[in-house]
This record gives structure tokens, C-alpha cells and sequence, in this order.
């Protein structure tokens, strides 16, 4: 039987003062995970030298081994980085791109890798494209249609989310792969809010590069998430740095995993998180969270009079956002702080949201509060 939201808030460090209601943007730790991490910072620092030289390219190999089972990929497909962004980041530097070639996005994606994309595309004669997608969104099939009017002769890569950030949509990246692949078109996935949130099998999505992030719904601690990359396309992929990995004969795992002294705990504690969240069944808790959200969503959205940008419930899972009346929400998000909401107000064109995340210490109180605070705040 998997624990009750009350019952899981005590197993994180989240202030007892704060409702909080952003895991999106940053995650949580729960207090396990967190024990587990210190243990490995501490082994590391009695002897640094026996960890670093000596047993830590072995640890890191079986924790991509468990990380791999986790998302659905040959561990020597996958290395860890940092966060999703150095893994885009990683892969927009590696690409070989002509003059006019065309890096094809979304209007959706997240701002930061907007700016990556904008910035090495420029620096080739190329361009970033950012396809509009119409909201509310409808089926999958005419998401998919209409992303492809963006596609060109030109177009060498497309990039799109798992799991949008601002506006939450969980886009159909399956449908998206399989009809690039029959193009020949390259395939780059930002998966940042989807493991933990939703399963994860990379091998059937059928991404050529993903990317995803273990800091976020799936607790791990912050600094670890990962970048995979077919077999088949890792000879051209780089690294952050050039360092011991590049030696001759070198590997996609050698480059990226051996890059000098760096503190590689939160790495090691990837397997932690995966095997607490195992040992609450969390496929009951998502869930629990998933129904939660739902009925949620369709309450604040009649409070508000506003319309979702979901069709249904099949477009998110444990992120959504709520469409706000029209109006000036310069100061929102300071305003539900300082009366202890801890929450993001996100915008889309003409459309400001509140991003509810609902993780599973979220309680009906939690959200009976919020939408107090918002009814006192938008009169």
C-alpha cells in the first residue's frame, strides 16, 4: 500500500511553512536519497585519491547500468551529465551545421535552450526555427501535422520536449520520432520533467539524442541527469571538456565520463532514488497525483471562467498549467510567496498560467489553499 501524501511529506526536507507546489523546477530530495548522497561526498573525501583514480569509473559504469533499466537504454548509450541543458548543450556544439541549414523547434520549448539553439545556429549561417503549435491542443496526430509545417529541405535536426516547461503538454515525441526517422530527419529530445513523472523508454520513443533530467520528479539530488545518444551517431558527438577521456581509441562513454576531478555523488545517487521510489510504487503514487491533478485542473479553470490548453487529461500527468483571466500578473508569484506559495507563474503568447507541480506529498489541502490565496489575489 503506498504511502498517503501526509505521510510522505515527512520524508522530505521541503519547510513545513511553505506550500510547495514547484518540484518542477528544481525537484526535491527525500530524506534517503539525501543520506545517501552525503554517504557517497564522505567516502569521497576520506580518501579522494582511491575514489577518484581508482573505483569511481567502476561506480559510475554500474550506475548507468541501473539508470539504463530505469529509462530504456544500453547503459553504454547513456552518460551523466549535470542537467538537460548541458546535454543539449553537449550535442548543439557537436552537430556539423552548413549555412542554411535549419534546427526545427517548437514555440513551446524551454527559453534557455531556445537561446542555445539561437546561439549556435548563428554561429554556422544557420537558423532555429520555432513552429508555432495551436492551443488548446486537440490530437496528437494534428499536433504532429502541424509541427511539420515547419519542415523544409533544410531542415537537418528537430528538437522538441518530452514535457513542456511552461505550458506542461506532454507531446507526443513517439509519433514525432517515427515520422522524422522515415525523412532521415535527426531527432533531439528534451526530456527534462519526464522520468519520474511518466515512464520512460527511450529504445521505443526511437529519439536519436535525448536528454533528461534525475533531479526532478524523480528526486535524485541535484546535479545528476543524463544525455543519451544512438550508437550509431556517437563517433561525432563531444564533451564539455576535453580531458583524459580523449585519449586514442577513445568512446562516447570515455569522453564525457572522465572529465577530471568533479564531485560525481549525485551521479552515484541516481540508483537511490530509483529504488526509494520503487519502494513506494510509484506508478501508484503518480497515479494518485495524476487524479488529483485532474479534477484540479478542471475546478480552477471553472473558478476562473478561463479555458485549458488541454483537450483532456492525456496531455500531462503530475505538471499542468492554469489558464488565468486576462490581466496584469506582474507581481503574482511574489505575492503567493509571501503568503507561503511556493509556485511559478508562467506565460504562452497571450496567456498567463500557474504551473501546478503535484508531487506525491501534495495534499487536497495543499491545493484547497492555493486556490483561497488566488481568489483573494485576483479580486
Amino acid at each position: 500500500m503506498p504511502l498517503t501524501a501526509e505521510e510522505l511529506k515527512a520524508h522530505f526536507l521541503l519547510d513545513p511553512e511553505v506550500t510547495f507546489l514547484n518540484h518542477g523546477s528544481y525537484g526535491a530530495c527525500p530524506k534517503p536519497v539525501f543520506e545517501q548522497w552525503q554517504r557517497w561526498q564522505a567516502d569521497m573525501e576520506r580518501q579522494p585519491i582511491d575514489f577518484i583514480a581508482r573505483r569511481l569509473q567502476g561506480l559510475l559504469d554500474q550506475a548507468r547500468v541501473d539508470l539504463g533499466a530505469y529509462v530504456g537504454a544500453p547503459a553504454d548509450d547513456l552518460t551523466f551529465v549535470t542537467n538537460t541543458s548541458a546535454g543539449i548543450n553537449i550535442i548543439a556544439k557537436s552537430i556539423e551545421l552548413q549555412p542554411g541549414d535549419e534546427i526545427l523547434g517548437t514555440n513551446l520549448e524551454y527559453g534557455a535552450l531556445d537561446w542555445t539553439w539561437q546561439h549556435h545556429t548563428a554561429k554556422h549561417g544557420a537558423s532555429y526555427i520555432r513552429q508555432p503549435i495551436t492551443l488548446p491542443v486537440t490530437t496528437p496526430e494534428a499536433l504532429v501535422d502541424e509541427l511539420w509545417q515547419g519542415v523544409t529541405p533544410r531542415t537537418k535536426a528537430i528538437f522538441v520536449s518530452h514535457i513542456t516547461s511552461a505550458t506542461a503538454l506532454k507531446l507526443p515525441v513517439e509519433l514525432i520520432c517515427q515520422r522524422a526517422k522515415a525523412e532521415g530527419i535527426l531527432t533531439i529530445v528534451d526530456g527534462a520533467h519526464a522520468p519520474g513523472q511518466i515512464p520512460v523508454d527511450i529504445t521505443a520513443i526511437g529519439a536519436d539524442i535525448y536528454a533528461g533530467n534525475c533531479h526532478k520528479w524523480l528526486c535524485a539530488p541535484k546535479g545528476a541527469a543524463f544525455l543519451y545518444v544512438h550508437p550509431d551517431l556517437q563517433k561525432w558527438v563531444e564533451s564539455t571538456i576535453i580531458s583524459w577521456g580523449w585519449y586514442p581509441g577513445s568512446t562516447f562513454i570515455s569522453r564525457n565520463q572522465m572529465q577530471g576531478t568533479h564531485d560525481a555523488s549525485p551521479w552515484l545517487t541516481v540508483p537511490t532514488a530509483i529504488a526509494w521510489q520503487a519502494e513506494h510504487e510509484w506508478n501508484a503514487v503518480r497515479s494518485r497525483c495524476h487524479d488529483l491533478l485532474r479534477e484540479y485542473v478542471v475546478a480552477l479553470h471553472d473558478q476562473f471562467g478561463t479555458e485549458s490548453i488541454y483537450s483532456n487529461d492525456s496531455w500531462y500527468t503530475q505538471l499542468a498549467a492554469i489558464t488565468l483571466p486576462a490581466g496584469d500578473y506582474t507581481n503574482l508569484k511574489e505575492r503567493l510567496l509571501a503568503r507561503g506559495i511556493e509556485i511559478p507563474v508562467t506565460e504562452h503568447l497571450d496567456r498567463t498560467f500557474v504551473r501546478i507541480s503535484v508531487q506525491g506529498y501534495v495534499t487536497q489541502k495543499d491545493l484547497v489553499h492555493l486556490s483561497d490565496v488566488l481568489r483573494d489575489e485576483l479580486q
